[in-house]
């Protein structure tokens, strides 16, 4: 005979209930691993790939210079950018475009002596100091306006602008020499003046008035980005460098000296007798574990007045359900040895077992050991005496 078990388990709970009380348990603690985890994922994730500097080549709003980077890529250009002046002398090589974009920094003369030493063509960007020191002043700037950039015609012989036509642009050059081309005058402008200059002498020097026409925002302007390609792309390798404020102007080998120079030798001796006795301290103060020995307990509490004080807790506290559930637990556990049953026994089976030693109704022996929790002291009374009972009709089988 098969016997079909409710659902409904000794101590009143069924697995939907325990799920839930598990979750308000536990769901704080989720909450916070799943943050520290979430914070740890962002700590590792690569940084974005964007930035909000001015005509930076990571940049892709409208004062950025994300636009003429990517084409440039797409030619076959290698650009390395950086915000160093070492690294960008460093990288800066005979064969290679070095574009130098000032913005509101202005370099000192050391620093713009050590980009004329290198080997690179000079793409110079809004840097009127610098463009005159590279030209030994051959290119002067006039000023950056502020007004909006208005196209201007070529108006010379460079092949680059010519290529170009015409470019929107604000600003101006001035040529003093006259191996110094300058292209794109503006109207009224007088001989010798123009937004973008050239000095082709032992190293190319390449002069734009402003970056309007290098940004996002302007490089589709009329010929604005056939001018910015040929300037940059002359190479298959462009350092982009945009000084940074932090920038001291400095090679790995000339920032100066170090945190250990500024100290006095006997310090490092004394920080190592120190690190000596920590650990001489920790060795001799350190807790040490011997093995695991018996200790006699202080009082010894017989078992029967340990049953009686949890009954005590759970008949002050009405916990009903759990005091029927252990009363059911040590029932079935009795009974199922006195069977010959396992203690893991499954519920049909052992139900089944009582059932065949009693004589009563499977559905009986069910309610008693697997029904629901009583709702009073009376009917947790009158379940105590019915186990007792069925237990003492399996012991007499």
């Amino acid at each position: 005979m098969t016997t079909t078990v409710a659902p409904v388990v000794g101590d009143g709970t069924t697995a939907r209930s325990r799920a839930a009380q598990r979750w308000r348990r536990l769901r704080l603690p989720l909450a916070i691993v799943g943050l520290l985890a979430l914070a740890g994922l962002l700590a590792v994730l690569p940084a974005p790939r964007t930035s909000t500097d001015p005509y930076a080549p990571d940049n892709p709003d409208p004062t950025g210079a994300r636009a003429a980077a990517e084409i440039l890529r797409a030619q076959g250009v290698e650009i390395d950018y950086t915000r160093r002046l070492a690294e960008a002398v460093r990288d800066a090589r005979d064969g290679s475009t070095l574009l130098v974009v000032g913005g509101d920094l202005v370099l000192d003369g050391d620093a713009v002596e050590r980009l004329a030493d290198t080997d690179a063509d000079l793409v110079v960007v809004d840097a009127p100091f610098t463009l005159e020191t590279l030209t030994d002043g051959a290119l002067q700037g006039d000023g950056v306006g502020w007004e909006t950039p208005t196209a201007r015609a070529a108006a010379c012989d460079d092949p680059d602008a010519v290529a170009a036509g015409t470019v929107t642009a604000t600003g101006g050059l001035r040529a003093t020499s006259s191996d110094a081309v300058v292209c794109f005058p503006a109207e009224g402008d007088a001989a010798g003046a123009g937004a973008y200059g050239v000095v082709d002498r032992e190293q190319r020097v390449v002069g734009f008035a402003d970056g309007a026409m290098l940004t996002n925002e302007h490089l589709a302007s009329e010929g604005n980005a056939a001018l910015v390609l040929r300037a940059l792309g002359r190479h298959d390798h462009l350092v982009w460098y945009i000084p940074s404020y932090d920038d001291l102007g400095m090679a790995d080998d000339e920032a100066g000296p170090g945190l250990g120079a500024l100290v006095p030798p006997v310090v490092p001796l004394i920080g190592l007798h120190l690190l000596l006795v920590t650990l001489a301290a920790a060795v001799w103060r350190g807790r040490r574990l011997g093995r695991v020995v018996d200790e006699p307990l202080p009082v010894v509490v017989p078992a029967a007045e340990t049953t009686r004080g949890r009954g005590r807790l759970y008949r002050r506290s009405r916990s009903r359900a759990h005091a029927a559930a252990a009363l059911r637990a040590g029932t079935a556990a009795r009974c199922a040895r006195r069977l010959g049953l396992a203690r893991s026994a499954d519920a049909p089976v052992l139900i089944e077992a009582v059932e065949r030693a009693t004589g009563r109704p499977g559905r009986d022996v069910e309610a008693l050991l697997y029904g629901p929790p009583p709702h009073d002291d009376l009917g947790l009374a009158r379940l105590a005496q019915a186990l007792d009972h069925l237990e003492s009709e399996v012991h007499r089988s």
